[in-house]
């Protein structure tokens, strides 16, 4: 299995078998036990992080996922992306990088922007989000945490709320509980912001239980975990769309009394306004968690891409 992961580029969470999560898995549980550690697996190695779209957390977690593990970083990020953006077009940059480097991070605004990166540069690329589908890492993160606060992912009824349009992080979610059995989906937005039609296809194609709604109240009685993401305002590409759905939805700690003791709330973070601060402090809230993930599982996936010995 290890083999799979060699110089592999990391387009879209859909590449991957259930399987090869699986593994991936694996190996997060046994960093878990060194992430208070700096450990020298990548010593030698330089990872470079292109971020033309701002960042906060997938920038700083890759980034400490590879000094942890010893290796370099070389990065540009916000107005330092913009201006080699202005005199130097993607081609170039990304082939000065490969130059560099031993694997390039991208993040993009551009649908696509990773793929083509990939065609082009010898070394392997992680897409760290780009346009409004893919943002794999994330959702092996999505993932990865709710098998360990379930022991599964299989047979659990999940809500996904919120832009599930052009939300890529959701898109990524959705897509990658695809490659498991889910017991049902329930995919709850405005009607502005309702999944697009390749989405639900693809749903159907895989023989996944679910139901489109608009009002996450009538069945948060039967969720599991409901998937929460904020709307994003930059995604838009008419503002005055925008306007119309603003504040469309609130998760409150009373909503959520509604529900099963066990459930869970996930959200990809930062949040705005659409889960009230009273149920950060409640047993419900388990983003802190997910985000505390992202750091083992990107140093699962780095050391598995540049093959170096666990």
């Amino acid at each position: 299995m290890k083999e799979r992961f060699y110089q592999r580029d990391v387009i879209s969470i859909l590449e991957f078998e259930r399987s090869e999560l699986e593994y991936l898995f694996e190996i997060t549980d046994k960093f878990l036990n060194y992430i208070d550690r700096k450990l020298h697996l990548l010593d030698g190695k330089i990872i470079a992080l292109a971020f033309f779209e701002p960042s906060t957390r997938t920038r700083l977690s890759f980034e400490v996922a590879a000094k942890k593990l010893g290796a370099d970083v070389i990065s540009f990020a916000g107005e330092e992306a913009l201006s080699i953006s202005k005199g130097e077009n993607l081609t170039d940059t990304i082939k000065m990088l490969d130059n560099y480097s031993d694997l390039i991070v991208i993040r993009h605004r551009l649908e696509g922007a990773a793929k083509y990166a990939a065609e082009i540069a010898e070394k392997p690329i992680i897409n760290a989000g780009d346009g409004k589908q893919h943002h794999p890492t994330q959702a092996m993160i999505d993932l990865y945490t709710i098998k360990k606060l379930f022991g599964a992912i299989d047979g659990l009824t999940y809500g996904v709320l919120g832009d599930l349009r052009y939300g890529r992080a959701i898109t990524s979610f959705i897509y990658g509980i695809s490659l498991f059995r889910p017991k049902k989906v329930y995919l709850i937005s405005p009607e502005a912001l309702r999944v697009r039609e390749e989405v639900l296809e693809l749903l159907r194609n895989k023989n996944i239980v679910y139901e489109e709604k608009y009002n996450v109240e009538e069945v948060i009685d039967q969720l599991d975990v409901l998937y929460v993401t904020r709307i994003q305002k930059e995604r838009f590409p008419d503002p005055m769309e925008y306007e119309k759905v603003r504040g469309s939805y609130r998760v409150t700690y009373e909503l959520l009394k509604h529900g099963k003791k066990e459930l869970k709330v996930l959200h990809p973070l930062p949040k705005v306004d659409e889960i009230d601060h009273g149920v950060d402090v409640s047993t419900y809230a388990a983003y802190y968690i997910q985000a505390k993930y992202g750091v083992p599982i990107r140093m699962s996936l780095l050391t598995l891409i540049l093959g170096a010995k666990l």
